[in-house]
């Protein structure tokens, strides 16, 4: 088979090759998956750039977690899957070289990944595709959504109709967020810096945008949008750089999911206004297998289907990185296997 390969220590992208391995094989309790499409992350850039949270490859390391593909093989006592189920890999497993019920570690760091033709993995970190999904659509599902129904639903006090939900950016965890908040009947607000990603999110169900550069403080106009009484969730995928921005935009009792570190350091964090608006912050680190589950479901039965900006073939796949890398791009960017 093909997959794609970071050397150990890789500190960029050009470093990402395309290599033939041996075809994987299913051992008990393990399903074979034709891998059909593969999602990028944030995840997956600072990987590629030996910058996430100090760790660094250790050797070489098939990258990407997210893909969804068919089953085409299984092992000796497998259950819950036969030939032909289409199927999305959950973001952490247990070791496919080690026992079912060893530490679950996320995919394309420690574990290998999914940018290949074929993967194999235990049947316990694997779940079925939402039927109305195609490949592409299902491989947005395991980390960005899951992520963003884990900082909704389920981490604090889940959100409900009326709330107003703050989020951050226009990546695949806060056009997820957006998603889901609209149809849990919240307002959503959303900052970015271009007008044309406000106006995108807009029709997607946002009721106001906030242009972060030509208003840089914009926590005063989440308070002027809401009359002063400011969101009470926010998905804070800046991280140091806007996490104080975040707290000053919440309500009283509002929570911050602290999800990703995209902005630069700027300022102290304001812990004084989080405790006298009685804030809890929340550290968001995807989720498990059963709150994948529940998003399936919620999502089948919202109509929900992500928002796929780009599309790339399997040979393209440093190019889709690199548009993933700059920005340019609302929700997600896809490669088909």
């Amino acid at each position: 088979m093909f997959a794609y390969t970071l050397p150990a220590g890789c500190q960029n992208l050009e470093s990402l090759r395309l290599v033939e391995r041996p075809d994987p094989k299913p051992g008990p309790g393990q399903v074979l998956i034709r891998v059909r499409a593969v999602s990028l992350n944030y995840r997956d850039q600072m990987i590629a750039a030996g910058k996430y949270f100090g760790m660094q490859t250790t050797r070489e390391i098939v990258p990407a977690s997210d893909a969804a593909g068919e089953v085409v093989g299984i092992g000796a006592g497998v259950s819950e899957f036969k030939i032909g189920d289409r199927v999305t890999a959950c973001f952490t497993q247990a070791d496919p070289q080690g026992s079912a019920s060893g530490p679950q570690v996320p995919l394309g760091l420690p574990l290998d990944g999914v940018l290949a033709e074929y993967i194999v993995l235990h049947e316990g970190g694997v779940i079925p595709m939402p039927e109305s999904y195609t490949f592409a659509e299902a491989s947005c599902l395991p980390c960005a959504g899951v992520t963003a129904w884990n900082a909704l639903m389920v981490t604090g006090r889940p959100i409900a109709p009326g709330d107003t939900v703050l989020v951050l950016g226009s990546g695949g965890v806060s056009i997820w967020a957006l998603q889901l908040a609209c149809a849990a009947g919240a307002r959503v607000l959303l900052t970015s810096s271009s007008d044309e990603k406000i106006e995108r999110a807009k029709a997607l169900g946002a009721a106001d945008g906030i242009n972060y550069r030509s208003t840089p403080d914009w926590e005063r106009e989440v308070l002027r949008l809401t009359n002063g009484r400011g969101a009470d969730c926010v998905i804070e995928v800046g991280g140091e750089g806007t996490l104080s921005r975040s707290i000053g935009a919440l309500a009283l009792g509002g929570k911050v999911a602290l999800i990703g570190v995209l902005a630069a350091p700027s300022r102290a964090v304001d812990h004084g206004t989080l405790m006298f608006k009685r804030g809890s912050l929340h550290g968001i680190m995807v989720g498990e297998k059963v709150l994948f589950q529940a998003l399936n479901r919620a999502v089948q039965i919202a109509g929900i289907k992500p928002v796929i900006d780009r599309v790339f073939g399997f040979q393209d796949a440093r190019t889709a990185y690199t548009q993933h890398r700059s920005g340019e791009f609302v929700g997600k960017v896809v490669i088909e296997v």
